[in-house]
């Protein structure tokens, strides 16, 4: 247990350098940086299952969005934090908008929260409703997850790889570690274990495969998509 608060620790102070660093941010690709890049001609965007902390918070020249968010409790915490211009508390599956409603339309770590058929339907959905472009992160494959924080709309039902989120018209980048130093298994707060100890020394390495792995994404352990419109 103390290795793993050794991690935590550590993470706590080396992910808010990373993830608001200009030029870390960069180099290492982060979901953040990459959503600001991608989001910079866009000012209206439907975070679908935009949970509590949605890292659209960092996209200023966003003027305009809108938050789906099935779990109240993690809707309530973003509307404390004002991340969104409105809200709506409903599971995104029965949500509907007219054709090109946003300029783009994001779901970040959504997707592998739903039924295969169901996540592929809503893709196909959210890319009409998009004007200029539809973003996705998930992981790299299946990766096991069971309900926390009394949510059970956290469970992990299905998994895509490259080749299936090229073929829905992605185009596809890395993100996060490799996926090898991912053993599979989690703490006590649901958070990834890294492959081995010393935890300070792989999570370091990790960390660093992030500078390949973007442009590698098979073996990266996380992917993000990008289905541009025009």
């Amino acid at each position: 247990m103390s290795e793993l608060n050794t991690k935590d620790k550590l993470l706590n102070r080396i992910y808010p350098l990373l993830y608001h660093n200009k030029i870390l941010e960069k180099l290492f690709h982060t979901t953040v940086y990459n959503l600001k890049r991608d989001l910079k001609d866009c000012k209206t965007v439907l975070d679908l299952g935009c949970g509590k902390d949605s890292p659209l918070q960092y996209c200023r020249e966003i003027e305009y969005s809108v938050g789906v968010e099935a779990f109240e409790p993690s809707l309530e915490i973003s509307k404390l934090r004002k991340i969104h211009s409105e809200y709506i508390n409903e599971n995104i599956l029965n949500v509907d908008f007219k054709e090109n409603s946003f300029d783009a339309v994001i779901m970040i770590e959504v997707i592998e929260h739903l039924d295969k058929k169901d996540a592929i339907n809503l893709i196909k959905k959210a890319n009409k409703w998009a004007k200029k472009r539809l973003i996705i992160t998930t992981p790299n494959g299946y990766l096991p997850q069971n309900e926390y924080d009394s949510n059970v709309l956290q469970n992990h039902l299905c998994g895509f790889d490259v080749k299936e989120l090229k073929s829905l018209g992605f185009k596809v980048y890395g993100s996060a570690g490799l996926k090898i130093l991912y053993n599979g298994q989690k703490n006590n707060k649901n958070e990834i274990i890294w492959i081995r100890r010393p935890v300070f020394f792989w999570t370091i390495i990790a960390g660093i495969s992030r500078l390949f792995t973007y442009y590698l994404p098979s073996y990266a352990f996380e992917l993000y998509g990008v289905r541009n419109k025009k």
